[in-house]
């Protein structure tokens, strides 16, 4: 088996990316649907402890706002070592689409 190296996902963070913050998850998600309807693409950008916040704003827009009308084309998961501390953070990108 060959190793592959990934980017990083700070370096694929683009003009759709929607960076969930510690704030009310159903804020998030008006927030995540008006972008998604203007754009049909969003990624969501979640670290650490704020990665359950991202999952349910995701589930949220697609399962209750736009039910049938949008879905998760892909996500992204990995972990980053901190210099500073040198403990493991972890990092997800979900990406939504509006059909």
């Amino acid at each position: 088996m060959e190793l592959q190296e990934v980017k990083r996902s700070e370096t694929n963070v683009d003009k759709d990316s929607f960076f969930v913050k510690d704030e009310s998850v159903m804020a998030s998600a008006v927030d995540v649907l008006t972008t998604l309807s203007a754009n049909k693409r969003i990624v969501l950008v979640a670290k650490g402890t704020l990665i359950p916040n991202a999952v349910a704003v995701a589930n949220i827009v697609t399962e209750n706002m736009l039910k049938g009308n949008s879905k998760i084309q892909d996500i992204k998961l990995d972990s980053v070592i901190s210099e500073e501390d040198g403990q493991m953070i972890s990092n997800i990108e979900i990406v939504l689409i509006k059909n």
